[in-house]
């Protein structure tokens, strides 16, 4: 049976997943039903417990199951997963998560890649491209010509057999490797010339004078080192610089000797930046830039690849455009030895385009996408699946969508739903609410205050509840009756980054300015490719941070200190006996709290300590006491707990931020890999809040707040304006800009139909006469106050 929206009415118990008696984290022994084969959105205040519900509990509950079942034949030396501290739970079907989670800085992963696309598109060359070059790894930028792969059943272009014992030829550009880029080395950012190695010409990190680095270069013999720099002879600057590994002896001990811009390579650039230091990855930055391969152009392909063509383009050209270009330009393809093949890649390329990731391209890097990009490019490759009767769960996955976007989404997920499968979104948009089957909203607060079920119904009955998400269903943030007047201008010219037109606006200083438009108009090329490294501009955005598996936000905000300080003091013993990560740490776990087993060909396991039960530290330091409790209680406190329990102005300081960004309920040892892109946001914004006046950029701010919760970002937002600030926020929430003193709209579409400003002015205006897409949604926002 179903409504006059396609909701269907669940027939039995059978059709029920059943919850009973969930503790995971907040959850107060929290028992529902969830109806299977249904969408369904989980509602409630940030840190109220959905998270641990959907994802801590039915999911994780469901893979585990999985996991047994296919590895019953080892368990016998891996660790079980744990099992969710749930009673019971009933009627489970085998879930696959959709998240948020960046999909790696790996280069050489590609959107192309990551949905198989760009494997559909080397086939079809490898078939009906002209000249023929070869088989599908011919057009491989991740395999270098000459590789043996072993047998294989391959054809030609004419049908022509291939032997079974081949050496398939890749299509790697060997001079950038297949990364369509190379890096070049300001010599300049690594030495000063006007000086001498003794007197610390090399201002490389590690390269002190008097570090073993130094040492190997200032005592190789290849240059004196009272001389300046500037004066060594050509051989002299060559062989400091660019000298290939040579044995020396320095010391009386033979050592390698290289040229300082070859070790700098070897050292640093070798790495993924991710992974480097703070100060290093800070050199690296001033110091690299990378260009476009001259050899293949940014192609990543070799010349051979490059010459075979269909329709009168080679691969590359094909990759690099639009997808919804690539869409038009595939449909155009007719062969029957490729109709298949063809269909199923103009399927995939059109669910790119309904999610609005039609301005992508299939060489766009992976790493680049944002948490809202990547988890719409993971949709698409479940859409198109033979599978049914799966469980699909979904967070937040409007983020980064601007209103048009959100209704494309929501169709989405009901075509998942309409396959038979169950859909479970934690979600506080309220359009993506509003076509749900069911709703359950947890609450009433955060943390301690949170962990129950407030209401499980219809969105008629949401709205009935009297429930904070029911009453704020229909809640709508006015435009300001006096915006702000600006104190001067910070002026962008002739931007061109991705897509923009050559961009020249104004944004005004002293007031909050919000930049906006649809996902892929060009927001964040404008914003952040323009004002990254401008003096007396912070960037808060999302992206993780960066710190072992013992950071947490004690430690990231420098609370710690100031609490074991205090234990220390209370105690009369070293404050590092209350460090996870010093002399007090569990020896069993390292102060980690768990134990990780690396099964090779699987995922990790994470299995808490036996010795410590979780507690990081060892017996001793947890018989040490602050006004009762031990530093592990201190540390599984929430903000909010903490501000009542810490005396220490320093300790108050620090938390009252906290508090002031809407992380009261965040636990002061949660570790950061478990925030959000919104949660990771705040904290870094608490922690920028303590410096000087300064310009801020936020980067949808909004993400993985309740519609309550907003009220209290704006009221934030507010007082750092009125503190002296100036607030520029990419955002698409309706709420804020109607708040702003000043919007910059980009459009007036995604790719190459945006990169312009469409409008520039007050929201009132805006308002009354702009006839963009955010003109016709923040209107209808409005009028439905």
């Amino acid at each position: 049976m179903t409504d006059d929206h396609g909701r269907r009415d669940a027939a039995d118990s059978h059709d029920l997943i059943q919850v009973r008696g969930a503790r995971a984290n907040n959850l107060a022994d929290v028992s529902l039903d969830i109806p299977k084969r249904r969408l369904t959105v989980f509602t409630g205040v940030s840190g109220s417990g959905k998270s641990s519900l959907v994802f801590g509990t039915i999911a994780a509950e469901s893979q585990r199951l999985i996991n047994e079942t296919y590895t019953a034949f080892i368990q016998s030396f891996m660790p079980s997963l744990a099992r969710p501290d749930v009673d019971a739970l009933r009627n489970l079907s085998a879930s696959i998560i959709v998240d948020q989670e960046r999909m790696g800085a790996n280069a050489r992963s590609t959107v192309g890649t990551a949905t198989d696309a760009y494997t559909m598109l080397r086939i079809i060359f490898s078939r009906l491209g002209r000249p023929y070059v070869g088989p599908s790894s011919a057009f491989s930028f991740n395999m270098p010509a000459g590789r043996m792969r072993g047998e294989a059943e391959l054809e030609r272009g004419d049908g022509a057999p291939i032997s079974r014992e081949i050496t398939l030829s890749g299509g790697m550009c060997p001079e950038c490797e297949g990364l369509g880029r190379v890096s070049a080395i300001d010599v300049d950012e690594l030495v000063d010339r006007d000086r001498s190695l003794n007197e610390g010409a090399i201002t490389v990190p590690n390269f002190a004078v008097g570090t073993w680095y130094w040492q190997s270069m200032a005592h190789s013999g290849f240059v004196d080192p009272d001389v300046k720099l500037k004066d060594y002879t050509p051989q002299q600057w060559e062989d400091f610089l660019h000298k290939p590994a040579t044995k020396i002896r320095l010391n009386n001990i033979n050592v390698t000797y290289e040229g300082l811009v070859v070790k700098v390579q070897r050292t640093f650039l070798a790495k993924e930046r991710e992974s480097m230091q703070p100060r290093i990855r800070a050199f690296v930055d001033r110091a690299v830039t990378f260009q476009t391969c001259p050899a293949c152009g940014g192609a990543r392909l070799n010349p051979t690849a490059l010459s075979s063509k269909v329709k009168g383009r080679n691969i590359a050209e094909c990759s690099a455009m639009q997808v919804s270009d690539l869409a038009e330009f595939i449909r155009g393809v007719e062969d029957p030895s490729v109709r298949p093949l063809v269909a199923t890649l103009r399927d995939t390329l059109d669910s790119l385009v309904e999610v609005g990731l039609g301005y992508l391209s299939l060489d766009r890097e992976s790493g680049t996408l944002s948490g809202g990009e990547a988890q719409r490019v993971k949709m698409v490759r479940h859409l198109g699946s033979a599978l049914t009767d799966i469980t699909y769960v979904f967070d937040e996955p409007t983020v980064g969508l601007h209103p048009h976007d959100v209704q494309r989404m929501n169709d989405l997920l009901l075509r998942l739903r309409d396959k038979g499968n169950t859909v479970l979104v934690v979600e506080h948009e309220p359009e993506v609410i509003e076509v749900a089957d069911h709703v359950v909203d947890l609450g009433p607060g955060a943390g301690s205050s949170g962990g129950t079920v407030c209401f499980s119904g219809d969105v008629a009955g949401l709205r009935r509840s009297g429930t904070l998400t029911g009453k704020h269903l229909g809640h709508r943030t006015p435009l300001r009756e006096r915006v702000r007047e600006a104190k001067g201008q910070l002026s962008i010219t002739g931007a061109n980054l991705h897509n923009l037109k050559d961009v020249s606006v104004d944004l005004p200083l002293g007031v909050l300015t919000v930049v906006t438009g649809v996902a892929g108009s060009g927001k964040s090329s404008l914003v952040h490719g323009s004002l990254h490294r401008r003096e007396g501009v912070t960037i808060v955005d999302q992206a993780a941070i960066r710190g072992s598996r013992r950071s947490n936000p004690a430690t990231y905000t420098g609370l710690l200190d100031p609490i074991r300080s205090a234990f220390a003091k209370a105690n009369g013993v070293k404050a590092a006996l209350f460090s996870a990560n010093s002399e007090g740490a569990c020896p069993n776990c390292n102060g980690l709290g768990l134990v990780y087993t690396d099964l090779a060909m699987m995922a990790g396991v994470a299995t808490v300590c036996e010795q410590c039960e979780g507690k990081r530290f060892t017996p001793e330091v947890l018989t040490y006491k602050l006004n009762g409790k031990d530093i592990a209680e201190v540390l599984a406190m929430s903000v909010t707990e903490a501000r009542d329990f810490l005396a220490a102005r320093a300790a108050r300081a620090i938390l009252d931020r906290l508090a002031d960004v809407g992380l009261g309920y965040l636990g002061l040892g949660q570790p950061l890999t478990t925030l959000s892109g919104g949660e990771r946001q705040r904290l870094k914004l608490a922690i920028h809040m303590a410096e000087p006046a300064t310009t801020y950029v936020l980067d949808e701010p909004t993400t993985g707040l309740h519609l309550a919760d907003v009220d209290q970002l704006l009221a934030l937002l507010d007082r750092l304006v009125d503190d002296g600030n100036t607030v520029i926020v990419i955002e698409h929430h309706q709420a804020v800009m109607a708040h702003a003193d000043w919007l910059v709209d980009l459009g007036p579409g995604a790719g190459h139909d945006g990169g312009q400003v469409v409008f520039s002015g007050t929201p009132a205006d805006l308002v009354a006469s702009g006839d963009t897409l955010t003109a016709q949604h923040l209107r209808a926002y409005l009028e439905e106050a």
